[in-house]
């Protein structure tokens, strides 16, 4: 089993930006497609951005142009570089590969003025 850590949320402006780190207990990450999943109050949890072993990104369409996926395989780490914030994108925020392990305790971005 794999355990996930992510950190690097907090409280920003709308227009800014914040870098999350997902720290894996493993390394995976040239086996395993991963992703950034975010879930808001009282709604699902929802993927936002995938990153493959090859290292091919995917994003859903309301945060392309402004999240960037990358991992750093020696590491352990993905990230998630999320500008141009909006209120919209508040939510906790969690890692996990595909298939989907263990869930971590997430890290919470709120954006708000």
């Amino acid at each position: 089993q794999v355990q996930f850590v992510e950190s690097g949320g907090g409280l920003v402006q709308p227009g800014g930006s914040l870098r999350l780190s997902c720290a894996s207990s493993r390394s995976i990450f040239s086996i395993y497609a991963m992703g950034w999943y975010r879930q808001a109050p009282e709604k699902q949890r929802e993927l936002v951005a995938t990153i493959t072993s090859d290292g091919i990104t995917n994003y859903r369409d309301s945060v392309k142009g402004r999240f960037t996926i990358s991992r750093d395989i020696a590491k352990n780490t993905m990230y998630l570089q999320m500008n141009s914030l909006k209120p919209e994108d508040t939510a906790v925020y969690y890692c996990n590969k595909f298939p989907t392990d263990s869930w971590g305790q997430g890290t919470q971005v709120t954006v708000s003025s």
